[in-house]
């Protein structure tokens, strides 16, 4: 490929257990959520995105603060978010967080905008799911009218004072839109302008093809120029193909059960698991096993970055390290080799 492509890995700040099983109190995963992020940035890593959830399986309710710690205690990888939950949230006092940790971390900060997956957060701050879709159109409309107000340093074109975004930052900030894959969030994520970050969560990552397409379509439609489309995935990364799957394996069917349970999915099994490991979107095994099949998604989905969740279910810091340690030393440098 021709272009850069930039390499990231997120997490939803999981709450995870040691290595004996004890599960880790919810202060000490932030913690470890720091340290990790500082271990991305070590280890070359571009990216480092940190979800938003209100239940007691995760442990982050505001990245943007977690991000502000890493900040402080790196210096190269870029901070986002993965995602930021728009609708149950004011686009201005998130513009303002994130403007303040663009100033920290001198330029390093973007956002990814999402209705989110999990809604605790709506009946939390006085939301209607009814108006699920409605709000995120409303407030992703007034998103973009802010970013390109900050982007241009002209002022906000509304009635509400002030005029402008405080405080002002000498790099504008970019925001994402996240889409799980249906054909409108597409087509939105297109209209306002925004890059678009598709969740591959389950099935082959060749099957979102049509929806990169549509996006480009969309784009040549608005009269406007192509913007970056990226992945995120799960995964996890050890030594061997065996150990990797050993590592995550219970800790992913402890997930798909809880998470199934609230939505009516079917109990995992050992073969879906396998499923997805040799054929679908979960990216576990060693370094040269997981490079080669994120290179083969990069490609065939013509991505400008690739996200892995190296959180997943209540894995070990422990483990999340090794993840991220082979992933920076020996993972990225192999997915480059192999798109040259």
């Amino acid at each position: 490929m021709n272009r850069p492509i930039y390499f990231g890995l997120d997490t939803f700040g999981d709450v995870t257990v040691t290595l004996d099983g004890t599960p880790v109190p919810h202060d000490q995963v932030l913690r470890d959520i720091v340290a990790e992020g500082v271990e991305a940035d070590r280890v070359g890593v571009d990216v480092f995105g940190i979800g938003e959830h209100h239940r007691p399986d995760y442990a982050v309710s505001a990245p943007d603060v977690v991000l502000t710690a890493i900040a402080a205690r790196t210096e190269r990888i870029r901070l986002t978010t993965s995602v930021i939950v728009l609708s149950s949230d004011d686009p201005v006092r998130i513009l303002e967080r994130f403007s303040t940790l663009q100033a920290i971390s001198s330029g390093r900060a973007e956002m990814t905008l999402g209705r989110g997956s999990f809604v605790e957060s709506f009946p939390l701050f006085g939301y209607d799911l009814g108006d699920y879709e409605r709000l995120f159109e409303k407030k992703l409309e007034l998103m973009r009218v802010l970013l390109d107000a900050d982007a241009s340093r002209t002022p906000i074109p509304w009635d509400r004072a002030p005029e402008h975004i405080y405080p002002p930052t000498a790099t504008p900030l970019q925001a994402w839109v996240a889409v799980g894959g249906s054909p409108e969030s597409v087509i939105r994520a297109a209209r306002h302008r925004m890059p678009l970050m598709l969740a591959v969560i389950g099935g082959a990552a060749r099957r979102f093809r049509p929806f990169v397409d549509l996006y480009h379509r969309a784009n040549e439609e608005f009269g406007q120029p192509q913007a970056p489309i990226g992945v995120h995935s799960p995964g996890l990364i050890a030594e061997t193909d065996e150990q990797a799957q050993e590592r995550v394996y219970e800790h992913w069917a402890a997930g798909q059960r809880l998470i199934g349970a609230e939505r009516g999915w079917s109990a995992p099994t050992p073969e879906q698991f396998t499923r997805e490991v040799n054929h679908g979107s979960l990216y576990v095994g060693s370094p040269a096993t997981v490079a080669a099949k994120i290179a083969d998604t990069v490609q065939a989905l013509d991505l400008d970055r690739f996200t892995l969740k190296y959180a997943n279910g209540p894995v070990p810091h422990e483990h999340n390290m090794d993840t991220i340690r082979l992933y920076g030393e020996e993972v990225i440098p192999r997915v480059r080799k192999l798109l040259q």
